[in-house]
């Protein structure tokens, strides 16, 4: 049974890096093969998107991929994209709960880097 609480507690970073992952691929809207519209990110797109400093730096084994996937999809935070274009491969996308949960999560890490700033912790951000 899915849940439709947005968690209170801070995601784990593999949980964040997934979701940064699939949100950044549908704000793109980058297919991950073509011309065709937006299917999702399969497993390895995702870890090797996680590994990249603007995903957060997180170095994530297929355990741990598909380990937060099946929990995610068990809460309802991504789904099976349902299209494939490879017997091997299955397509991940966030769902509507999963836009929320990364919202508040951006806005709870958002809030710690001001905070932070404002005490003098970090350099005042240049916005040009």
């Amino acid at each position: 049974m899915a849940s439709t609480t947005i968690p209170a507690t801070p995601l784990t970073p593999a949980v964040f890096a997934i979701l940064l992952s699939l949100a950044e691929g549908e704000k793109t809207g980058a297919p991950p093969s073509g011309s065709r519209p937006w299917i999702g990110k399969h497993g390895y797109l995702i870890m090797k998107d996680a590994r990249s400093p603007h995903g957060g730096g997180v170095n994530m084994g297929p355990g741990t991929l598909y380990g937060s996937l099946d929990r995610m999809m068990r809460d309802g935070l991504v789904e099976e994209s349902g299209v494939s274009d490879d017997e091997r491969r299955r397509y991940y996308r966030l769902t509507n709960l999963g836009h929320s949960v990364l919202a508040v999560e951006l806005g709870r890490l958002d809030a710690a880097v001001a905070s932070a700033r404002s005490l003098g912790l970090m350099p005042q951000a240049n916005r040009s």
